[in-house]
């Protein structure tokens, strides 16, 4: 029997823990010579998808139903995008945005992951959209290492780094969060918006709802909105995740 099923995985009315001995695979329209781990979708209650996608060399990733960004943790790829002759190349803390109906194809160059995070655009009001020089998201790519880290709050001890840009045509945000080993978020946070964090490096304890979980490298959390949630790092060495949150936008849109 698998330890008499046991799992740190939970399942609760504002959060959702899943840890990598619960993952499920599964094909999906668009993905060959691969699999993706769907950690959260609208059926749990999220407003975006967050998956996790595992390819074998040669496995591809084309345009998906909605505006997208994928983050590379582990292996190599070439992203292809219209107007380009020769391909991009990504690796580990690479990453790249792509609007609505903006065509790309992913390809695996090794085995490779990456995070994929899928999530219907939300177009600003018209009157919001004259007063910006452009008012839609465009295409991005980059590398998670080569962004300024700011200290969080002026902590020096959490540092995050910014995927997209601080324009308000982004209707999310997407960030890393680095904590040194003991440091801890300086309050817990009850807020709107609603959170997809994979834990990237490291560990320690979240505080979700009114339970407490460790947590470490390879874990997935969902925050639903109002969420209390907390977080400090265990251990000798740094805990990173990757965290997306709604942004940018009135709640009654």
């Amino acid at each position: 029997m698998h330890n008499l099923g046991h799992t740190r995985s939970s399942n609760r009315r504002d959060h959702l823990l899943l840890t990598p001995d619960t993952f499920i695979r599964t094909p999906l329209p668009g993905l060959s010579g691969g699999l993706a781990i769907v950690h959260v979708a609208p059926q749990a209650g999220a407003a975006f998808t967050q998956m996790t996608v595992e390819f074998e060399p040669k496995g591809t990733l084309t345009q998906g139903p909605t505006q997208r960004l994928i983050y590379v943790l582990e292996g190599e790829l070439t992203l292809d995008e219209p107007g380009k002759t020769e391909p991009h190349t990504l690796v580990a803390g690479g990453y790249a945005y792509f609007p609505t109906d903006y065509p790309h194809t992913l390809t695996a160059v090794t085995k490779a992951r990456v995070a994929v995070i899928d999530k219907p655009f939300l177009p600003l009001d018209p009157a919001d959209q004259e007063a910006l020089e452009v008012p839609y998201p465009w295409f991005l790519i980059g590398r998670e290492p080569e962004i300024p880290a700011t200290a969080l709050n002026g902590d020096e001890d959490l540092q995050v780094r910014a995927l997209l840009p601080d324009s308000i045509s982004f209707d999310f945000a997407c960030n890393t969060m680095t904590y040194a080993p003991g440091a801890s978020l300086n309050q817990v946070e009850v807020h709107y918006m609603e959170h997809g964090l994979l834990m990237l490096e490291g560990g320690g304890i979240y505080r979700l709802g009114d339970s407490w979980y460790p947590t470490s490298s390879g874990d997935f959390i969902w925050m639903a909105p109002y969420c209390p949630q907390w977080f400090g790092a265990i251990g000798k060495k740094p805990a990173k995740y990757l965290i997306y949150k709604d942004f940018n936008r009135h709640t009654l849109v």
